[in-house]
């Protein structure tokens, strides 16, 4: 039996076969986790899967959402983003405890548990919301360094494939280098937006106040349609597959001492992780609202609007420019961890094992093509429809992914000792429940114009 599988606790009963080759095998359980030593020092050491993840809840999808709700609303959707986030890190600590406690991601279980026609309708239905998540994200990137640079879109567009090579780059020097990277991307965004906040200068009560929900955002039509987009563009499908993977790149004990201290230390890296997204998810939407809501600007939507507004209102292009990095930076980091998530879906669904360079190569052109197709033909008007229309297709797919991860952290026979909990149990099947009607509720009000 290979290393990666030595010492393993008994297999459950639940699988039909034991775990096949590991996705990611070239990082798969390659980072050393010391047996002594404080708790502290073996938290840093896996700390990093978390900020890979946390990216997803801040990408380019977002910033329109935010930037809308922030305009029309003020600050009263805070709400919806803390509840929006508290249901991801549930999620999220689900995602890691399947990958740790079973030796397989999500997209491997899906394959062992469904038939081989279902898993494959799974596998296309996730690669087409990667695609539609990549399309965001690239269009975000392409949006950013049109307003820094003047660089045409299309031009853009074509320049974003260049994250294939920084992928390749970093991951052949350890994942590590590839975490570091992310990190450094999360702080770029994490500072841009403190300096618009403090040229913003929004009233703190307001805030504060904004994070306490308010019965308007369910009995005001339009607030709930941006709440509910907000909470479509937050809770993302692939990032469910990707960390029940990358958990794996840490070299835990696997036994049950050494899967249950992995969990923790798993847990609390998401959950400071997913926070720092909270903090940025929210500061998009504060400024919009300190600045465009205040001043009396109600339609502010699109990216490109919210840039070209705010140098007259802060007084500074200063607070544009670092909106434009931030943007950058989040597009960029997205779209890494986009490229990874293809990968683990296409290995883990169909086993399909191709060479490294090859298989990020096949998705990002996934995702490219439709953008330069777009772009060249339609435009700018046509770049904002393809946003939209990627938002629908992530939440067509979002159940696909929320409901099988559910099922199998709530299967005994799957889980053994570590089945979630009765109370966790409840609640992941009621936040599935919302996600899926809120989702069904924002397609129909998409569809119905």
């Amino acid at each position: 039996m290979s290393d990666a599988y030595e010492n393993e606790t008994p297999p459950l009963k639940g699988w039909r076969a034991a775990p096949s080759n590991p996705s990611l095998a070239e990082s798969h359980r390659s980072m050393h986790i010391p047996k002594s030593g404080s708790y502290f020092k073996k938290f840093l050491a896996f700390a990093g899967p978390g900020y890979l993840v946390a990216v997803g809840y801040m990408d380019p999808g977002n910033w329109a959402t935010d930037i809308e709700g922030g305009s029309r609303f003020g600050y009263t959707l805070l709400a919806v983003i803390l509840l929006s986030n508290l249901m991801a890190i549930l999620l999220q600590h689900l995602s890691g405890k399947l990958g740790i406690a079973t030796g397989r991601d999500l997209a491997q279980a899906c394959r062992d548990h469904y038939s081989k026609p279902v898993s494959i309708a799974l596998w296309l239905l996730c690669e087409l919301a990667i695609a539609a998540c990549d399309l965001a994200e690239v269009i975000g990137s392409a949006i950013a360094l049109n307003l820094l640079f003047g660089i045409p879109l299309l031009y853009g567009v074509l320049i974003t494939a260049a994250d294939v090579l920084i992928i390749l780059l970093l991951q052949n020097k350890g994942f590590r280098s590839l975490e570091i990277f992310v990190i450094l991307l999360i702080l770029t965004i994490g500072i841009c937006f403190g300096v618009d906040l403090f040229l913003a200068k929004p009233d703190m009560g307001g805030v504060l106040r904004g994070y306490v929900p308010q019965a308007e955002i369910v009995t005001n039509p339009a607030m709930l349609y941006i709440a509910v987009g907000i909470l479509g563009a937050t809770v993302m499908p692939h990032n469910l597959y990707l960390h029940s993977s990358i958990v794996q790149t840490r070299k835990f004990e696997r036994t049950e001492l050494g899967k249950r201290q992995a969990i923790k230390y798993m847990t609390w890296d998401s959950t400071i992780a997913l926070t720092f997204a909270l903090l940025i998810n929210s500061a998009i939407l504060i400024v919009s609202a300190a600045t465009f809501h205040v001043n009396g600007m109600t339609s502010v939507a699109e990216i490109g609007d919210a840039y070209h507004l705010l140098t007259p209102i802060v007084g500074t292009t200063l607070g544009s420019i670092m909106f434009a990095v931030a943007l950058l930076a989040s597009g960029q980091n997205s779209t890494l961890t986009g490229t990874l998530a293809g990968q683990i879906v296409m290995e883990g669904f169909v086993n399909i094992r191709l060479k490294p360079w090859l298989r990020r190569l096949i998705t990002r052109l996934i995702a490219i093509i439709p953008a330069v197709i777009v772009t060249a033909m339609y435009g700018e008007s046509g770049i904002q429809d393809l946003l939209v229309f990627s938002q629908v297709v992530l939440s067509l797919q979002l159940p696909f992914a929320v409901v099988p991860l559910v099922k199998f952290t709530c299967d005994k026979t799957k889980m053994g000792k570590f089945v979630n909990k009765r109370w966790i149990a409840i609640l992941a099947w009621f936040i599935t429940a919302v996600i899926i009607g809120l989702n069904v509720f924002l397609l129909i009000q998409t569809f119905s114009g």
